[in-house]
């Protein structure tokens, strides 16, 4: 019988920013599962609770905390929380997002700022933060949530896209600069999925019918369907992964030009 136990994350501690709807959520509930104590934050004090209420149920250990991820004195005051409460810091995920559908002619300078400062800025600041930890105790597994629109743009979200754009070189240069401090830095790059930042958009019928005909799965992405990716990202089964970004997009991003319509 095989003793393989590369995906268990028993004894580890994960923080998890944005981690109390959509994807974020999803992915802490996995770490869970998978036997890490997980605190899962954002700003939204009733959705911490009931988030940490999810993972005591799984017999792990947590902690409720609030912060908005474009405060760095927001993030300091977490991250020595858990540090206090558990010791260290192993698995840090960064899902906290916000995106605005808008022409791009159109754009506000507060929502261009906003969308960046979220989704960028936050991003580094976690990462600093949580990095510092992470050199002190020599280990540690950073998960980035980028998207394919790192890759490839999307109509009339350009402040979107710019910002995941640089999260993906962001967690490469990080990924080269401390690999040295054993820290892993990788990215996920979600298709599409429904959650409560992108429903609104999703609802047009001319939107969705696009996007299926360019997914080969013809379906969107469940939301536990990003659990795996990101414990094989945080587990000791990718102790040799680092600078790499996973798409989990139901083949999205290799779809040929003038491909994608089914005829059954």
């Amino acid at each position: 019988m095989s003793t393989y136990k590369g995906l268990s994350l028993e004894g580890k501690r994960a923080l998890v920013l944005g981690g109390t709807s959509g994807l974020g959520k999803s992915i802490a509930r996995g770490f869970a599962e998978a036997g890490a104590d997980v605190v899962a934050v954002s700003r939204r004090a009733e959705e911490v609770r009931k988030t940490a209420e999810e993972i005591r149920a799984l017999d792990r250990r947590t902690l409720e905390a609030t912060a908005d991820v474009t405060s760095r004195d927001d993030l300091q005051r977490v991250v020595d929380a858990m540090v206090k409460e558990f010791g260290r810091i192993d698995i840090l995920v960064n899902s906290a997002g916000t995106t605005k559908r808008v022409p791009s002619l159109e754009l506000a300078d507060e929502d261009w700022d906003r969308i960046l400062d979220v989704n960028l800025k936050g991003t580094w600041y976690a990462c600093q933060i949580v990095g510092r930890v992470m050199k002190e105790q020599q280990y540690g597994r950073i998960i980035n949530i980028a998207s394919i629109m790192a890759f490839q743009s999307s109509h009339e979200v350009a402040a979107y896209c710019a910002s995941k754009g640089a999260v993906l070189m962001l967690t490469r240069s990080l990924a080269g600069e401390w690999a040295k401090y054993h820290i892993t830095v990788n990215a996920l790059a979600p298709g599409v999925f429904a959650t409560p930042l992108n429903r609104a958009i999703l609802q047009d019928s001319g939107r969705k019918a696009s996007i299926l005909s360019r997914t080969p799965m013809r379906r969107y992405g469940r939301l536990e369907e990003i659990q795996g990716a990101a414990i094989f990202l945080a587990s000791d089964s990718a102790s040799f992964v680092t600078g790499e970004i996973l798409a989990v997009d139901g083949g999205f991003l290799a779809q040929g030009i003038g491909e994608g319509v089914w005829s059954e």
